[in-house]
């Protein structure tokens, strides 16, 4: 079985790779790059149980099991380690902070700790780029393929059915599309009846830290001297980098993945916070400071299934904040759904897309190189 899947992040790397270890023949159709956007620049961190009490919980238990096991199966090194994880509370605005419950070395006394939010057995991280990167190589080492192109349309048989992607004036023929283009999902509302998709936006840096940081994940309540109150979370890497964000907005989404750019002073902003929280941030060099669109939906829950009505397509997208961890599981669910009619790893009733009305495609517009 032939499955073109529109979209070269995380969610469309993993669904290709649990594809192609069934036997079938995923094509991965990417028009920017792997890992262009969101799953190339977000924080990778991973939780076993706080989604515990929501339709997510099965999903995430089961991707954050698989993300532990796909190292060995692969053969890959994406950076996956479990971590300890702390909040706390920092403000630039001279406020006195109580004293901090737990030690963490590379904090400044502008933040205080006070609380332990999970153990290396219950939260963990993987390099979002190497780890979305990484399932491509391990699907095309079964015999998946990447066409880089911008999908424009769907093409269709005579009784409706999905039978392939229109790349400019080409069809790539294909028995099964997934639209797994994150945020950019919403352009397929124009050939599908999907329910629309948002984005929102996020800022984040990158720095090199060697050896400085130990597997410490930190969430913080921080008060700028506006009053303004953001919530940064830092993640050291094991490639000697820490990554941090902050700063959410609700930009207009740019047509073309590679023009999303910072907003005006949010990454100064960001590195402002750093530079206060941590002497090591304060002195480490910046080596990325970047900005990406998650994608989320009315309800808050991903889309995961079958696009309604329309024999042969289906959608994953929508899963906010939780796209690297739960990439895994989505993929290995939909790939049994697409294959065998069913999901069995993991149940995705909760995730059907026909839960919500569709958008009208006439409201999806652009201007000005935006989606407005």
């Amino acid at each position: 079985m032939r499955v073109l899947i529109c979209g070269g992040g995380a969610i469309g790397t993993s669904l290709a790779y649990f594809l192609a270890r069934r036997g079938a023949k995923p094509v991965v159709v990417e028009r920017t790059g792997v890992a262009c956007a969101a799953s190339g620049k977000s924080g990778g961190f991973l939780a076993l149980d706080w989604c515990d009490g929501t339709p997510l919980a099965a999903l995430a238990r089961r991707s954050f099991a698989l993300h532990a096991e796909l190292p060995g199966l692969t053969g890959r090194d994406w950076g996956w380690r479990g971590m300890t994880t702390y909040a706390g509370f920092a403000s630039a605005r001279g406020t006195r902070l109580p004293a901090s419950a737990h030690v963490i070395d590379w904090l400044s006394r502008d933040v205080a700790v006070d609380r332990r939010l999970g153990l290396p057995a219950s939260t963990a991280q993987v390099h979002p780029a190497d780890f979305t990167a990484g399932m491509l190589d391990a699907a095309r080492m079964l015999g998946a393929e990447l066409r880089l192109g911008e999908v424009t349309g769907l093409a269709r048989d005579g009784a409706g059915k999905v039978r392939g992607v229109e790349i400019g004036r080409e069809v790539i023929e294909g028995d099964a599309v997934v639209i797994a283009l994150g945020p950019w999902s919403i352009l397929a509302s124009r050939w599908l009846p999907l329910p629309p998709v948002f984005a929102l936006k996020g800022h984040s840096l990158v720095f090199v830290t060697e050896n400085a940081m130990p597997a410490e994940a930190l969430f913080v309540e921080y008060e700028e001297t506006s009053g303004q109150v953001h919530g940064p979370e830092l993640f050291p890497r094991t490639d000697g980098t820490t990554y941090v964000c902050a700063i959410s907005s609700e930009s207009p989404l740019p047509v073309d993945p590679a023009a999303v750019t910072a907003d005006p002073g949010a990454i100064e902003r960001l590195r402002a916070m750093c530079s206060r929280m941590s002497p090591v941030l304060a002195g480490a060099k910046v080596l990325a400071a970047q900005a990406c669109h998650r994608p989320v939906t009315q309800d808050g829950l991903p889309l995961i299934g079958r696009a309604p009505n329309v024999e042969g397509a289906y959608i994953a997208t929508g899963h906010s904040v939780w796209g690297i961890l739960n990439a895994p599981a989505t993929g290995e669910a939909l790939a049994e759904l697409i294959l065998d009619g069913t999901a069995r790893a993991t149940d995705l009733s909760p995730f059907d897309p026909a839960r919500l009305p569709p958008l009208d495609p006439k409201l999806v517009r652009t201007k000005a190189g935006t989606l407005v």
